[in-house]
């Protein structure tokens, strides 16, 4: 079906439809497996609606869901959303009767639920714990029902076995169910992803897409990630006749090379390139596609199971003030209510305020966000997200006005400016002193490490990529961040904007997978250890540049050292005994004897760790622990 035909039914029915609604209520159908962490789905029967209907089906009416844990009282309210006839991403359907709702059970057992449902003008957006009336005829309004959840059966990298990822109160995320601290990597580029031609949407011929960043190149913006089909494999998911084959393919591919990270941004209206929005088209911000988001979620849950992270980037700089003049009106209540609605369940995520926001842009049509309303959008989703995942912003203005026990915010989203991430260390070390000053501690990842223009380089131009893994990779993983993920400079093939093949960086994913084996493998008090440049004798300037070398430690405990150049160093330690091994941060594999094996330190005091196992003048990384 064309979208010029999608769009002739949907007018048709609602003026069949006008604003009379039979009333249709039956008990709801659960989806999915009832197991802990998974998606529960649960799909009723509503009032029969579409897109463009009037009642607006997003605004004007509040459909939630209450589930409690019987044995402990637990419980979660849940928003739900209009699912137009149930199988919008294969069907491309924008009318229909079904009102749906996913849950994610964080407890084995029986779960009740009693959903509610109301109609009133705005009411989605409003903030009264009870409307003035239930919709007309009731529909699912206080319907009622059970269902048993058992333990999940996932293992390996599939996020639904590990748990939801949660803020700890330290640097580092940890996942639920494991308790493992999650350390991330992946790509930041490109940003438009979700700018894809099998993704339904008015973009396709909305006459706007040749008005930003590809003024030049009409159509460049819509990808096809044709580079990446031959990655998709049998069994995995589609939608529509065989759609999505190669986007599906591309997160397999991230998967292969044991990535667990990647970011998009879900609106671009006028950004750089202007192609990504969730809405029916180009200038309706009050009414959603359900097909398109129906589609988004396929690949959300693909790259659930595949155990990849999704960073969801709500708005760039450009679009700051486009709903609701930067302020927390009703037309950003509805976006952010429907992204928490539509794909809040997922274990593993962090909602992104924004990119570069709080900064005036030349070229923009609308003003800068104020701190009030980036304070106001952080508190939104830590009201309404009923799972409260990690809250962050993207660099725009520095982060001082956005820290402390008052700020809903739990991290940051840190951009960079230099080719050789020299400024990677430090950023990262000013960002966790001064949230920690402020009252409560962020986790940090950088997750647009270097220059807009050349960072990160594909591997045609940089195949060694050293820079980016001492200064960036490392550098950051011991100054204390989290993770972080790789922005593509503007002036290589593949870019921030154009990339559609994740393999031109196909060799520095090799040693990002390195550097996450370290950290996952090698157990440590990470959330003990701080950094300790210092300690590294006749290190230099290190805390606030790339000059010297990097030291992670729990002072008398462990120390992990980043050698850049392969020398002999010396490093202060407490007084015990310790074992010394080294690690390759180039190549992986396991650890490495040098020319110091044990170190006996009497009282406190600088002590050589040798050389490490080859004289090659390259980066090495000293792992010492006390015996």
């Amino acid at each position: 079906m064309t979208l010029r035909s999608k769009k002739t039914l949907s007018l048709l029915f609602t003026l069949l439809l006008g604003s009379s609604l039979a009333s249709a209520s039956e008990q709801a159908k659960i989806t999915g497996e009832l197991k802990k962490w998974h998606k529960v789905t649960l799909t009723f029967t509503g009032p029969e609606t579409s897109e463009t209907a009037n009642p607006n089906p997003f605004l004007h009416y509040r459909f939630n869901v209450e589930f409690k844990h019987e044995a402990s009282g637990k419980s979660y309210t849940v928003p739900g959303y209009f699912a137009a006839d149930g199988n919008a991403a294969q069907t491309s359907a924008t009318s229909g009767d079904q009102w749906r709702v996913h849950f994610s059970p964080d407890e084995i057992g029986e779960w009740s639920y009693t959903a509610s449902f109301y109609e009133y003008d705005y009411v989605a957006v409003s903030e009264w714990k009870k409307p003035a009336k239930p919709a007309k005829t009731g529909y699912m309004h206080g319907e009622t029902g059970k269902f048993t959840v058992d333990k999940t059966d996932k293992t390996g990298r599939d996020f639904r076995g590990k748990g939801r990822l949660q803020v700890s109160g330290d640097r580092y995320l940890r996942f639920a169910e494991t308790g493992e601290i999650f350390f991330k990597c992946g790509p930041d580029a490109p940003e438009n992803l979700l700018s894809y031609t099998d993704f339904d949407g008015s973009y396709h011929d909305d006459g706007h897409y040749n008005k930003g960043a590809f003024a030049d190149h009409p159509n460049e913006g819509i990808k096809t990630w044709e580079a990446h089909l031959k990655d998709w494999k049998e069994g995995d998911p589609t939608w529509g006749d065989g759609k999505g084959k190669a986007l599906i393919g591309a997160l397999n591919y991230l998967e292969e090379k044991g990535m667990n990270a990647f970011s998009f941004l879900t609106l671009t209206i006028v950004g750089d390139d202007q192609n990504v929005f969730p809405y029916i088209d180009y200038d309706t911000y009050d009414r959603m596609d359900v097909s398109k988001l129906d589609q988004w979620e396929i690949l959300f849950e693909h790259a659930t199971e595949r155990g990849l992270f999704l960073h969801f980037k709500t708005q760039e700089a450009e679009n700051q003030g486009l709903l609701d003049g930067g302020g927390l009106g009703a037309l950003r209540r509805l976006y952010y209510r429907e992204l928490i609605a539509r794909f809040g369940h997922h274990p593993a995520l962090n909602w992104n305020m924004g990119e570069e926001i709080g900064e005036w842009q030349p070229k923009q049509r609308t003003p800068p966000q104020y701190t009030h309303q980036r304070l106001a959008m952080a508190e939104y989703f830590h009201d309404h997200d009923p799972y409260h995942h990690h809250i962050v912003i993207h660099n725009g203005n520095w982060f001082d006005d956005l820290y402390g026990p008052n700020s809903y915010y739990t991290g940051a989203s840190l951009q960079t400016n230099q080719q050789d991430f020299s400024n990677v260390h430090g950023s990262v070390l000013r960002i966790l002193e001064d949230s920690k000053k402020k009252g409560k501690i962020w986790a940090v990842a950088v997750d647009e490490p270097g220059d807009a223009q050349f960072s990160l380089a594909p591997d045609e131009v940089d195949a060694e990529h050293d820079d980016a893994r001492k200064n960036g990779l490392w550098g950051a993983f011991l100054a204390g961040a989290w993770g972080l993920e790789w922005y593509f400079g503007y002036k290589y093939p593949h870019s921030d904007l154009t990339c559609e093949d994740w393999r031109s960086r196909d060799l520095f994913w090799d040693q990002c997978k390195v550097a996450l084996d370290f950290f996952n493998e090698v157990r440590l008090p990470y959330a003990e250890m701080e950094s300790h440049d210092e300690l590294i004798v006749d290190n230099g300037p290190t805390r606030r540049s790339a000059k010297g070398d990097y030291c992670l430690a729990k002072p008398g405990q462990a120390y992990v050292v980043l050698v850049k150049k392969g020398n002999a160093i010396s490093l202060t330690l407490e007084s015990g005994e310790y074992q010394l091994q080294w690690f390759n941060p180039r190549e992986g594999g396991a650890l490495q004897q040098g020319e110091v094996t044990s170190i006996s330190a009497e009282g406190k005091g600088a002590h050589s760790l040798g050389m490490p196992p080859e004289a090659d003048g390259k980066d090495w990384v000293a792992l010492i622990k006390k015996r």
